[in-house]
């Protein structure tokens, strides 16, 4: 197995995506190779800080890096040599299996939509980020692709949503619900009561009707299904509020005797990076989009994220879950 990650990619790059590939390594079968595309002296420059074997390893070089503030679609077009391009490439070529990045969001999915293509059904794909629940993570999608979604998306969200919920999560018989202000049916604006009925009356779903927001971190359901621009609110809104509450348990424990192996168990749940990064459902291929601020842990994780969504064949599964239903497609 090959996978591909952008070394140009995030605010720490390349030192941070190196890193992280190198962690990796030792949690990876030993036919799995990590291909790191980038200006090759500075990626090859950042290997020899490391005293590792770099036989698994593969520096490929992109000499030109989509910046933070470029317009997505102009960047991709423009910028055929840039590390993006050039790993989306490569997958497409069938010399990649899985393609990583923690930089540009848009160039990701704009060039992920453009060189791998839809699946037959699917109108637009989503990202699916996890949140900590009381017990397993929850998948919200989308989490930032689209703003607007129609009733017919919306329920599209749902199928690749369970999918990857039975194939990466392992759950078996993965409940989902309708994200709303309240859990009447018929409360929200016309396009979610819409969704509402269309999630109510498909066979294929695991329906249990709306849930608000603070049902998700109750692991009301395994999949919350919203619109991309609600649910990138809620995403950034919860990595503040993550990131606050763990600063002040930090400070107040300073000097506490309850610091340990608890507190440390509650870090590790409120921390982003143990999640990798966010897939983007919907493409024919694996592409995983990681936060610009990624540190190396999570870079790690986001490799492992791939390499099971290439394993459990994730997009096979969801390529046969919109062929086996007219009511989708």
């Amino acid at each position: 197995m090959r996978i591909a990650l952008d070394a140009m990619g995030g605010d720490f790059a390349p030192a941070v995506p190196v890193t992280g590939a190198i962690e990796a390594l030792s949690e990876l079968p030993a036919s799995c190779q990590i291909q790191l595309i980038g200006r090759e002296a500075d990626v090859r420059a950042e290997l020899d800080k490391h005293d590792v074997s770099q036989d698994r390893l593969l520096v490929i070089d992109a000499g030109e890096v989509i910046e933070m503030n470029e317009k997505p679609l102009a960047a991709i077009r423009g910028k055929r040599r840039s590390s993006i391009r050039v790993g989306l490439e490569l997958q497409k070529a069938g010399e990649s299996d899985a393609f990583i990045s923690a930089g540009n969001t848009g160039a990701v999915m704009a060039a992920s939509t453009l060189f791998l293509g839809l699946h037959p059904g699917v109108d637009r794909p989503a990202i699916a980020a996890l949140f900590p629940t009381a017990g397993k993570p929850a998948l919200v999608l989308d989490a930032g692709a689209n703003v607007d979604c129609s009733p017919r998306e919306l329920r599209g969200f749902a199928h690749i949503g369970s999918v990857y919920a039975r194939d990466v999560l392992g759950r078996s018989d993965p409940s989902v619900g309708l994200l709303n202000i309240g859990e009447e049916e018929e409360k929200g604006n016309e396009a979610v009561r819409n969704t509402y009925e269309l999630l109510a009356n498909d066979p294929g779903i695991r329906f249990v009707g709306n849930v608000e927001g603070r049902d998700i971190l109750s692991g009301a359901c395994d999949v919350t299904v919203c619109d991309g621009f609600v649910g990138n609110v809620l995403l950034k809104f919860y990595e503040t509020v993550a990131h606050l509450f763990r600063g002040l348990l930090e400070r107040e424990m300073e000097q506490s005797v309850l610091r340990g192996d608890g507190m440390r168990r509650v870090f590790k749940v409120l921390d982003y990076s143990e999640y990798g990064g966010a897939p983007l459902l919907g493409v024919r291929g694996v592409s995983i989009i990681c936060h610009g601020r990624s540190p190396s842990r999570a870079i790690k994780n986001a490799i492992g994220v791939a390499l099971q969504s290439v394993e459990s064949k994730l997009n096979q599964h969801i390529a046969a879950e919109f062929a086996s239903r007219e009511s989708v497609t």
